[in-house]
């Protein structure tokens, strides 16, 4: 029986998956959350998009959309593609409210002066709000880069050969369980402490004094 040792190159691949899981799914979430966040931060309705996103359970949204909602449309998708797309609708509903925590952080001052100066509307999001509201969230989209890492391992349940899926091959494999678990789980930390570190040393560059957390 093989050991556990010749599949470490197979497992450190599945951390390629991960991360490409990851990056795709908060991509997504950025492009739609942010977007949600400024409507909402205007007075738009669309809480209900936002409580459906983040009160169902991944497993339930990754096989609703893989089981039910593609095949409905006539449209076939690939595991890899309906987890991407989960995780990143997922991840706008929480992204969408750590970005709009930070658009009501901005001294409401500021863009009074923005529009007294003549600034449009569009102006004001786009030179007073973003420039700020990016910085502020960027403790808060660490967590997220945290928890939608952890997270990812649920695309175990389509297939994905992500990090828990190849643990669990070559637990069949070498029918040792310790070990092949015990070295996704280091992976995972790894992944996250390399991840959170990133994002907070880019934190300290761009942080605005003053502000929470800023000193």
């Amino acid at each position: 029986m093989p050991s556990v040792i010749e599949y470490i190159p197979f497992l450190m691949e599945g951390s390629l998956w991960t991360l490409s899981l990851v990056a795709l799914g908060l991509s997504l979430g950025f492009s739609l959350g942010l977007p949600i966040a400024i409507m909402k931060f205007y007075g738009a309705r669309l809480d209900a998009y936002v409580w459906f996103m983040r009160g169902t359970p991944l497993i339930v949204l990754l096989s609703l959309l893989y089981w039910g909602v593609f095949p409905a449309l006539g449209v076939k998708i690939g595991p890899f593609e309906t987890s991407v797309i989960a995780l990143g609708l997922r991840s706008s509903a929480y992204q969408s409210q750590i970005f709009l925590s930070a658009l009501n952080s901005v001294d409401s001052d500021q863009i009074i002066a923005a529009r007294s100066i003549g600034m449009r509307e569009r102006q004001v999001v786009a030179y007073v709000l973003l420039p700020q509201a990016l910085r502020i969230s960027l403790p808060s989209w660490s967590n997220e880069y945290a928890i939608m890492l952890k997270d990812s391992s649920i695309c175990f349940a389509l297939g994905v050969m992500e990090i828990l899926t190849r643990a669990r091959y070559i637990s069949v494999a070498t029918g040792s369980a310790l070990l092949p678990y015990l070295l996704a789980g280091i992976l995972f930390f790894s992944l996250t402490h390399a991840g959170t570190s990133a994002i907070e040393l880019i934190y300290r560059r761009v942080r605005i004094k003053g502000t929470l957390g800023a000193g």
